[in-house]
């Protein structure tokens, strides 16, 4: 997904450890690891990639990329992929 140029698409990206696998809900939400928000998918992604590659030996530990500018926005055409 590519977003336009200088256009502010908000991301955030945040993980924890999970209570299971196959299932997204935090084992303690205080310890919910928020990484930071990015103003594109592309930043977002680096970011999300770094931090799961840090955790990749544990099954239980998840991260996710919200798309934050849908959340605020709904209404709102999506960018057409190049």
């Amino acid at each position: 997904m590519s977003d336009q140029p200088g256009k502010q698409l908000l991301h955030l990206v945040l993980g924890g450890e999970l209570t299971r696998i196959d299932d997204v809900e935090f084992k303690d939400l205080t310890k919910v690891d928020m990484v930071g928000v990015f103003p594109n998918y592309a930043a977002a992604y680096t970011a999300w990639r770094a931090k799961a590659q840090q955790t990749v030996d544990n099954a239980h530990v998840r991260y996710f990329i919200v798309h934050l500018h849908r959340l605020l926005d709904p209404n709102a055409t999506p960018p057409k992929p190049r």
